[in-house]
C-alpha cells in the first residue's frame, strides 16, 4: 500500500492524487449571467449534491494561475444565482468545448450553439439540451487560500426531461445517459449498472447464521 504525505507535494500532485482517486464525479455545466447579459456556461467536477433539507448543492471554484476569480465566479458574487445543467453523452463534446477560455464578453453557449432556455426563479438561462437542469441561488462562499473557493448553492426549481423522470420521480437511466468525469481527458459512461440491498442488523444476522 502505497503511503503519500499530502503536505509534502506541491499542489499539482495534490490534484492529481485526488481528482484520479475520487472517481467517477458528477459534472455540473454551471451557466451564469455577465454583464450586459452575456451568458456564461462552465464546467465543474468539484460539483455534488449536499442535502435535500435545505436542497443543497456544493461547487468546488477554482481561480487562476494569477488567483483571479474566473468569470463564473465573478457572476455569482455580483448577482448570486446560478443553474447547474447536468450533463449526459449527447452533451459531452459540447459541455468539453465550454471549457475553453473564451473572452468574458463571448457566451459559450452562443459560441458553441446551445440554446439557452429561460429559467423560473433565476436570472441565469438554463442549457436546453441538458437532460435536467438545478435553478439555484448562492447560499455561502467559503474561501480556502487564494486558489480555491467553496460555493454553497440553494436549490430553488428543477427541471427534467420527462423520458429521464417520471410522475414518481424514479429516474430512468438508460434514458438518462450520465456521464462522470475520471481524470486527465478521461470519462466515464454509467450504464453498466448494478443494485445492492440495503439490509437490517435482523437479516445480517439472519445471512450469518445460515452461512
Amino acid at each position: 500500500m502505497r503511503s503519500i504525505a499530502l503536505d509534502s507535494l506541491p499542489h499539482d500532485r495534490v490534484y492529481k492524487i485526488l481528482c484520479s482517486l475520487v472517481v467517477p464525479r458528477p459534472i455540473a455545466l454551471v451557466s451564469t449571467l455577465g454583464p450586459g447579459g452575456i451568458v456564461n456556461a462552465a464546467p465543474f467536477s468539484f460539483f455534488n449534491v449536499f442535502s435535500e433539507a435545505p436542497p443543497l448543492v456544493v461547487l468546488g471554484l477554482q481561480h487562476r494561475a494569477d488567483h483571479s476569480p474566473k468569470d463564473t465566479t465573478v457572476n455569482i458574487r455580483a448577482n448570486g444565482e446560478f443553474v447547474v445543467n447536468l450533463v449526459d453523452e449527447p452533451l459531452a463534446d459540447a459541455m468539453n468545448l465550454c471549457a475553453t477560455d473564451f473572452p468574458a464578453e463571448i457566451s459559450e453557449l452562443a459560441a458553441i450553439g446551445l440554446t439557452a432556455a429561460a429559467s423560473l426563479k433565476v436570472a441565469p438561462p438554463r442549457v436546453a439540451e441538458a437532460p435536467a437542469a438545478l435553478e439555484c441561488v448562492r447560499e455561502l462562499s467559503l474561501n480556502f487560500g487564494p486558489q480555491r473557493e467553496l460555493l454553497i448553492g440553494r436549490v430553488l426549481h428543477v427541471h427534467v426531461r420527462e423520458d429521464v423522470m417520471d410522475e414518481r420521480f424514479n429516474v430512468d437511466i438508460d434514458a438518462y445517459k450520465p456521464i462522470g468525469r475520471l481524470f486527465g481527458n478521461l470519462y466515464s459512461h454509467q450504464q453498466d449498472v448494478f443494485a445492492l440491498e440495503r439490509v437490517s442488523h435482523a437479516s445480517w444476522q439472519t445471512r450469518k447464521a445460515a452461512e
